[in-house]
């Protein structure tokens, strides 16, 4: 069988898997429609008034902001088990059975694959884990420069007066 007919198989396996529950959920489910049910419903309030109310737009800085450093943190994990293992090779009194399993680990390859003169040392070790500092600081320092714009900019002001609000007006035209 050839690629497309691979693909065909998989997109036909696809909408089967999507279109199946809902398909035995329409079949399976009770049709006893109700006022009660048909009703807005919005954390127990009744709705009063119009749906097409205008927000202020800090709600919506706030959760974006809060979304992207958040993202960012994440990456920080993978970074973290890389470097633990890397300072763990720093130790120039592991063995070298332990040495090869923390090679292994670092590299991505499967346990007992290495050759034995491709062990990192201790002092590879160290330039390594400097380097993985030296790459976490120019992180961190990307991520300080945005929240120092932001935080400057006052977009983390969640009360702001006018005075302040046509200072910074006139700061951006100059």
């Amino acid at each position: 069988m050839d690629l497309a007919g691979h693909l065909l198989i998989f997109a036909a396996a696809a909408v089967a898997a999507l279109a199946a529950p809902l398909t035995l959920g329409r079949l399976i489910r009770p049709k006893n429609r109700t006022p009660d049910k048909a009703a807005i419903y919005d954390c127990g309030e009744e709705a009063i008034g119009s749906s097409y109310v205008r927000f202020d737009l800090r709600f919506y800085v706030v959760a974006l902001l809060f979304i992207v450093f958040d993202v960012e943190l994440a990456f920080l994990f993978p970074w973290a088990a890389v470097y633990g293992s890397t300072i763990a090779l720093t130790d120039p009194a592991l063995t070298e059975s332990t040495r090869l399993l923390l090679t292994e680990r670092l590299g991505g390859h499967a346990v007992g694959t290495l050759p034995a003169d491709a062990l990192l040392n201790a002092g590879d070790a160290t330039r390594l884990a400097v380097a993985g500092a030296a790459d976490l600081a120019v992180f961190f320092g990307v991520l300080l420069v945005g929240f120092a714009y932001i935080w400057k900019r006052g977009d983390l002001d969640w009360v702001k007066t006018v005075a302040g609000q046509a200072r910074q007006d006139a700061a951006r035209k100059a």
